[in-house]
């Protein structure tokens, strides 16, 4: 193993497992206002347990994501000097404004998880809609700083090379960050919408108490519903966008060798990079055309339209690309179901939970697959067309040995988040209101 092949193993390991605790960071703060608002409107009291359940869960979650972005934080600077030198000075303001978010995450759900009962509700409520508004603007500003890696802007280079006239602003609000904020934020939401909803549907299957677990199924499936059917949306976006700013990135992503009007969009198919075709493809004529610039006869350009070492890895990046696309697809079609269901105002049936279970981890998969699409589609550059990723290394030899502790670390964490959900947040399932005592079987019949 090299040491460039370490660094980048082990960059993306860490952004592989952070990314699981950003997106509940950002989207499980929506599902636990909810339940608090319910509360506080119906004074129903499943809805303040599940509030403080998933408050609990929030925090676990939180505390863990804390760890590995600090992580994160040092492998940037010691991992990648040469990116850190070149890019601090321009991206800097979305880190620093980063931190400053995850402070106000941190205040607020303290409040949020302490402060029950000793602040006013509304106060208590609003605690919660900040910890929902600073974690999504947490990601938020990292989304930013990552975007400008695809399109820098906001600086300009002096004689000597050197970066000069930064416009912290434009380098942030590059013209990437839009298309990438909605398309993360929205995935985030749905992927976590599902999970939860696939974990209470779970519950239900195995006999579990019903006054819980099926509100707790309808706000989490709501949600997820909800921004999974805006995913094409946002997806069209982000794609219109590669399309004009980063055509080699699109040509990996549908493995297109050649420049074609009415280009198709494929769907499977394995790309042979040595022989510069796509192989067992199903082709939907003008489709790609169509969706990269809303011209069904548009020229797309193809990968042979650019330099072998300039292209990215393309069956990683297509492959991942497919993987996203049909996991989103499956959710949509599973989101269309539920929300048959709602209008016809009829129970989910235990083939719909069956199938929410096996759905929980489709919104994660894709998220992973479409940051490998991101990252991936980017190479052999670090930052698109100025800094190559060979080049931003650091010089420091055997980068195979904290590449094995981080790996180590990162199963004992992981291992330690299941525990300790299992323990706080999955506790017994006996009725708040049952009698300290009483049988299981007669809990589950007060259950009933």
């Amino acid at each position: 193993m090299t040491d460039l092949f370490a660094a980048r193993a082990q960059m993306a390991m860490s952004l592989a497992f952070h990314i699981l605790f950003a997106v509940v960071g950002m989207a499980m703060p929506l599902l636990m206002v909810i339940a608090e608002r319910l509360h506080q409107r119906r004074g129903d009291a499943v809805y303040r347990e599940l509030a403080e359940r998933w408050s609990k869960g929030t925090a676990i979650m939180f505390a863990v994501g804390a760890v590995s972005g600090t992580v994160l934080s040092f492998e940037l600077g010691l991992l990648w000097p040469h990116f850190m030198a070149f890019a601090g000075p321009i991206i800097g303001m979305p880190f620093s404004l980063e931190g400053f978010a995850f402070f106000l995450e941190a205040i607020f759900l303290g409040i949020f998880l302490y402060g029950r009962d000793r602040v006013p509700p509304l106060a208590h409520l609003l605690a919660g809609v900040m910890v929902l508004a600073s974690g999504t603007a947490s990601a938020v500003f990292v989304l930013c700083a990552n975007a400008w890696m695809n399109t820098p802007t906001g600086y300009t280079l002096g004689a000597g090379g050197e970066v000069v006239d930064v416009d912290p602003f434009a380098a942030m609000w590059n013209p990437a960050s839009l298309s990438e904020v909605l398309h993360m934020t929205s995935a985030a939401f749905a992927a976590v919408g599902f999970a939860v909803a696939g974990i209470h549907a779970a519950m239900l299957l195995r006999g579990g108490r019903r006054e819980l677990h099926r509100p707790a199924l309808r706000i989490a499936l709501t949600v997820g519903a909800v921004f999974a059917l805006l995913q094409p949306i946002t997806g069209d976006l982000a794609a219109k966008h590669v399309a004009e700013h980063q055509p080699i990135k699109l040509a990996a992503m549908e493995a297109h060798f050649d420049s074609e009007r009415g280009a198709p969009f494929r769907i499977f198919g394995w790309p042979d990079e040595q022989a510069e075709e796509t192989r067992y493809a199903i082709e939907v004529p003008y489709v790609l055309s169509f969706l990269a610039h809303g011209d069904p006869h548009a020229e797309v350009k193809g990968l042979k339209e650019f330099p072998r070492e300039q292209r990215p890895p393309v069956a990683v990046v297509h492959v991942a690309f497919q993987i996203m696309v049909g996991c989103g697809l499956v959710m949509i079609a599973v989101a269309s179901l539920g929300a048959a269901f709602a209008a016809r105002r009829r129970a989910l049936p235990d083939w719909y939970l069956r199938l929410l279970v096996v759905s929980a981890p489709l919104g994660v998969i894709a998220i992973e697959a479409g940051w490998t699409v991101t990252e991936v589609g980017r190479q052999p550059w670090v930052i698109q067309g100025v800094l190559r990723t060979a080049d931003a290394v650091t010089p420091m030899p055997h980068l195979v040995v904290p590449f094995a502790a981080f790996t180590a670390l990162y199963v004992v964490l992981g291992v330690t988040v299941l525990v300790l959900l299992r323990r706080v947040v999955f506790a017994a399932e006996v009725p708040a209101h049952v009698p300290v005592g009483m049988s299981s079987e007669t809990s589950r019949e007060v259950a009933r």
